[in-house]
């Protein structure tokens, strides 16, 4: 028998270590089983999980295991009593998992991160074998090409035209890159395959180098991935020790400072180098003249882990699962307003519901849905009416919007747009390297109007300002960070301009979040004088009589919120 305990980053945080330590408290040696750990499996919601395999390989999944819950599993494997039955999965929560296609993900959460032998018997480094022993550098290419994978960073650029050009460019050193500098607010896809299954980066890394004639590897990884860095060195550790890194090619791990403009390739680059991240003009293109002006291929994770399960089960098994503009499967980070957030691995040409309503069950609460932001802090708001838009290059970038490395944050309608906007063109200002002019003073421009227009000062031609400077700025941009940093500023306008005249016009926020806008006042046939608004108050706004109605005295209220999350009777009015 084997205990599973999944201790990605989300379960570590949600308790597992304790709920580790419970179960090997609770087992006396003598019962025959073995305790293992796994990845993030996904199902983020739900962590800690905990799996239990008997003697035959059926699996039993545990779910919001606690340390009590963690000695009845214990009790349930030795036939003792089935208390622990209570938290099994549930069919509901399964279908999380049963309506996803999982290639990238498909040893996330099955098999142990820091055991090589376990990533083997699930037919793992066979890639690379098959590679080195049935096909040549140019065959891996062409297979590459017929599954049509294109970057899963966020430019969809098809992966097997970069690997060509590396191949064919001139040099007697080239490189081969991983970009895990994952930066999205949000976003945690590439952690979690790191955390999850390094070795299918290791083995992606290691078929992408024979492709291009590649001496050496290096994976750019941010410094707040500790957990990930850490399983990533192990492996390689490990892949060393089984002979399937050495002399002829090997990978480091870089640590980056988390410069969010280092996703971009040729920053991440100047960093690596030991320079300021900062993109310089292209061409030369990386595959020219990249790391130490050295041909360079560069993926980021996702890519790589999905180059073994290519090249074992054929380019056309991958195409076939895509849509006609985009092929194979890709990861989403799903959060937000969402019922059940995690990792979600769906085939190209899904829907946004499908996503949305189908494997993350809905919105909280089970309040309307307003829209989902897609492609981190660079990329778009997609409105609830285009909630059936495809998932694919294409179709997401006629929304406005970019797939970018996968992110999809889920808003209700208590989401304000123009704040929501302000908060990721804030994000993208302060990550901006301050090289072009455009997005170094044009970003600060955006942020101080949509700053004014959420506290109440917006003014007559703001909106058709912020259109401009935005157009502006995508132009005149050096990189990807200030091409699309206007996104979610401009796509709010087009599909949410309605709030953003209410903010300037009619000094009135519809979504009832910006404090500056927002009148707080007690009904006097609804309060009951239970004087718990009173009590919770900072500032000491509210008066009024035990059991009687009790009153806001507004030149004090600070608009904090705190007495419309204490009453219990809803008397608390927002307008």
């Amino acid at each position: 028998m084997k205990i599973v305990i999944g201790k990605g980053s989300c379960g570590l945080a949600a308790g597992a270590l304790k709920v580790e330590k419970s179960i090997r408290e609770a087992l006396t040696g003598g019962e025959g089983i073995e305790v293992k750990s796994a990845g993030c499996v996904g199902m983020c919601f739900l962590e800690p999980i905990v799996d239990v395999y008997d003697d035959g390989g059926v699996k039993k999944t545990y779910v919001k295991v606690n340390e009590d819950v963690a000695r009845e599993i214990v009790k349930n494997a030795r036939g003792e009593d089935n208390e622990a039955d209570k938290h099994l999965l549930s069919s509901d929560d399964e279908e999380f998992l049963t309506r996803q296609t999982r290639v990238a993900l498909r040893n996330c959460g099955v098999i142990d991160p820091e055991d090589i032998d376990e990533y083997i018997e699930k037919g793992g480094y066979e890639a690379v074998r098959k590679a080195l022993e049935e096909m040549t550098p140019d065959q891996v290419i062409d297979e590459i090409k017929a599954s049509g994978l294109a970057g899963r960073g966020g430019a969809g650029f098809p992966t097997w035209f970069k690997w060509r050009a590396a191949r064919q460019a001139e040099g007697d050193v080239k490189y081969v890159i991983c970009n895990a500098d994952e930066g999205d607010p949000g976003a945690f896809m590439d952690r979690a395959v790191i955390e999850g299954d390094p070795h299918s980066l290791i083995e992606g890394m290691i078929i992408a180098a024979y492709a291009i004639g590649a001496s050496e590897g290096v994976v750019y990884a941010r410094a707040e991935y500790p957990l990930a860095i850490k399983r990533l060195e192990k492996a390689l550790e490990q892949a060393r020790e089984k002979g399937f890194l050495g002399e002829k090619f090997d990978i480091y791990v870089k640590a980056g400072a988390g410069a969010f403009v280092c996703g971009e390739e040729t920053a991440l680059i100047a960093s690596l180098e030991g320079e300021r991240g900062t993109p310089r003009l292209k061409p030369p293109f990386p595959a020219q003249k990249g790391f130490w002006q050295k041909p360079s291929n560069i993926n980021n994770v996702e890519t790589y882990a999905n180059v073994p399960w290519i090249i074992q089960n054929g380019g056309g098994a991958f195409s076939a699962m895509g849509s006609e503009n985009s092929k194979g499967t890709k990861v989403f980070a799903l959060t937000g307003k969402i019922k059940n957030g995690g990792l979600v691995e769906i085939p190209m040409g899904a829907t946004i519901r499908d996503v949305i309503f189908g494997i993350g069950a809905g919105i909280k609460d089970d309040r309307p849905f307003k829209a989902v932001q897609m492609g981190g802090p660079s990329g778009g708001c997609i409105p609830a009416e285009l909630v059936d838009t495809i998932i694919d290059y294409k179709e997401i970038a006629a929304t406005g919007a970019i797939m970018g490395s996968g992110g999809m944050v889920v808003m209700d309608e208590a989401t304000c747009m123009v704040d929501m906007a302000r908060f990721f063109l804030d994000f993208t200002r302060k990550e901006s390297c301050g090289k072009c002019v455009h997005c170094r003073i044009g970003t600060k421009r955006m942020l101080e109007i949509l700053t004014r227009v959420t506290e109440g000062r917006g003014k007559d031609g703001d909106i058709e300002l912020l259109e401009s400077i935005g157009k502006d700025i995508k132009e005149g941009s050096l990189c990807g960070l200030g091409q699309t940093a206007p996104n979610p500023v401009l796509t709010t306008i087009k599909y949410f301009r309605h709030e953003y005249e209410a903010h300037i016009y009619d000094k009135r926020c519809t979504a009832k979040h910006c404090a500056a806008l927002l009148t707080f006042s007690i009904e006097n046939e609804k309060c009951v004088g239970c004087s718990a608004c009173a009590k919770n108050c900072p500032v000491g706004a509210i008066d009024g009589a035990p059991r009687a109605p009790h009153e806001i005295d507004l030149e004090k209220c600070v608009k904090c919120r705190k007495c419309v999350e204490v009453c219990h009777f809803d008397a608390v009015s927002v307008y």
